[in-house]
């Protein structure tokens, strides 16, 4: 059963490798990504509590649907190793995804209108029979939309480990996650843009509207008109990014049929045999344990960083919203120099533990900013602490890559997405835990925010604990004995 001439990666032809333009046409993919996530999170997110006063709490929940649906990540994977959609293991699916969540988000704004609506004439009640059954649909489309973006970016991933060797791999991930940080950007100026347009010219505009045409002083029909262009622009902008970005690549670069013993079997690998492959080695344990505290201790700061900047620095709203493009500024360095320079020098799980000791004492650093109360200060310590998320992310991300198996790499890349969705949900909810925690041990707000930043610091050393065990040696020899067991069990019948 370990016999290696049963596995055609000894003995492949070889195949082209992935040119640097074309690195960058797949990184369009990313760049959409972030145009949508700036749509929901940013956007629409915005428009919901302050333009159509949706209570936060119910407008968290309604956008955490999309988070909830992760599980399916593990599902969808596996489908892609198994069934070509359109003769494609990967592409079909991730064309399929962008055009279904293009629609799914595009059919939420409009019942988010009609919650709207009910919002405002409800004088202050919002808990209605029908405002309840509206929230209700609207989660229902919003775990649509999430499911069709797990549909995209699942399988997409999953082709960056078809399509790439371990020499390059870095350099693949490095750019396309780039691409990720720009389309953020974008996504950012594009809203900043459409909202400050949308504020009106002079208060007699309001005033000849009925209360129940204006809402926060923009009238409600500019509003609607606006965001519903956005809407359907994007995500049509977006679905010809991810045409160009797979045109033709899977055809050209994917090497799932030469590396998969089970690519050109005539039965098809079952769930069952999947997730026998998955749990046939430990590593796939340790290694989820290592990216769920990673995400965990990257991302609790995300619901304390602007009231830190307020409550500690006295910064403005406009202020601590730049905050996170700072991080931006230094995750993109991160990401950049680590896939061209780190990781060719030292390798992938040494930057990974480089990282991760970085991040440590960058969160070291943004509480001895909170006693200087300069804000240059905490700026610069953001910078550093955005170049250690990249080099932590990149170095991780191509390890991920690495602990994949090639006949069920959609499985592995959907359990791995499964792990950095659950823990970067946990995360958020963590981070206001500490915080509140920290307000009820402490009179100093630096202390109390000092304690999240330290709990992050701690989960780091931990993070850098688990990565010892991390062994992709071990890993590829206990999966492949697995798919060696699957494909013996397949001819016996």
């Amino acid at each position: 059963m370990g016999d290696r001439k049963n596995f055609p990666e000894n003995h492949a032809p070889s195949m082209p490798k992935v040119t640097l333009p074309t690195m960058f046409r797949l990184g369009l993919f990313n760049m959409g990504l972030g145009l949508m996530a700036v749509l929901t999170l940013a956007v629409l997110n915005r428009v919901m509590i302050n333009e159509l006063a949706i209570p936060a709490s119910v407008t968290a929940g309604i956008l955490a649907m999309s988070q909830i649906i992760a599980p399916a990540k593990v599902w969808i994977g596996q489908l892609s190793d198994s069934k070509p959609l359109f003769k494609l293991h990967r592409s079909g699916y991730v064309r399929l995804g962008a055009a279904f969540f293009g629609i799914a988000i595009l059919i939420a704004v409009q019942i988010v209108w009609q919650l709207g609506s009910l919002v405002n004439n409800a004088n202050g009640w919002f808990w209605g029979f029908p405002t309840i059954s509206l929230t209700i649909i609207l989660g229902l489309f919003f775990l649509l939309y999430g499911l069709a973006l797990s549909t995209s970016s699942t399988p997409f991933t999953a082709l960056l480990v078809d399509i790439s060797d371990e020499d390059n791999r870095s350099k693949i991930v490095s750019i396309t996650w780039s691409m990720l940080m720009v389309g953020i950007i974008l996504g950012g100026i594009t809203g900043k843009v459409l909202l400050d347009n949308l504020e009106p010219i002079n208060n007699n505009i309001n005033a000849s509207l009925s209360a129940a045409a204006a809402i926060n002083k923009i009238p409600i029909e500019i509003l609607q008109q606006s965001i519903n262009t956005l809407f359907l622009m994007v995500p049509l902008i977006v679905f010809g990014l991810v045409i160009i970005a797979t045109w033709r690549v899977e055809k050209k670069y994917s090497r799932y049929g030469t590396r998969s013993v089970l690519a050109n079997s005539e039965s098809n690998i079952t769930v069952r045999q999947a997730f026998k492959v998955l749990t046939a080695s430990r590593q796939t344990g340790i290694f989820f344990l290592f990216v769920t505290v990673v995400n965990l201790s990257l991302f609790m700061q995300e619901a304390v960083l602007e009231p830190y900047g307020a409550k500690v620095f006295g910064m403005s709203i406009g202020d601590t919203t730049l905050l996170n493009s700072y991080w931006g500024i230094g995750i993109l360095l991160g990401y950049g120099i680590t896939g061209f320079k780190i990781i060719p020098t030292i390798g992938k799980k040494a930057t990974a533990r480089l990282g991760c000791l970085l991040v440590a004492i960058c969160f070291i650093l943004i509480i001895l900013a909170g006693f200087t109360e300069q804000q240059t200060v905490l700026k610069l310590a953001l910078i550093l602490f955005g170049f250690a998320t990249g080099v932590t992310t990149i170095s991780s991300i191509s390890l991920m890559l690495d602990l994949t198996a090639a006949e069920t790499a959609g499985t592995f890349i959907g359990t791995w997405g499964l792990a950095q969705a659950l823990s970067r949900a946990l995360a958020t909810f963590s981070g206001g835990l500490v915080l509140d925690v920290g307000k009820l041990w402490f009179d100093l707000p630096v202390l109390a925010y000092g304690l999240v930043f330290g709990m992050q610091a701690i989960g780091m050393m931990i993070a850098i604990a688990i990565l010892k065990y991390v062994d992709v040696a071990e890993f590829k020899n206990n999966t492949r004995e697995a798919i060696a067991q699957v494909m013996e069990g397949d001819l016996d019948g």
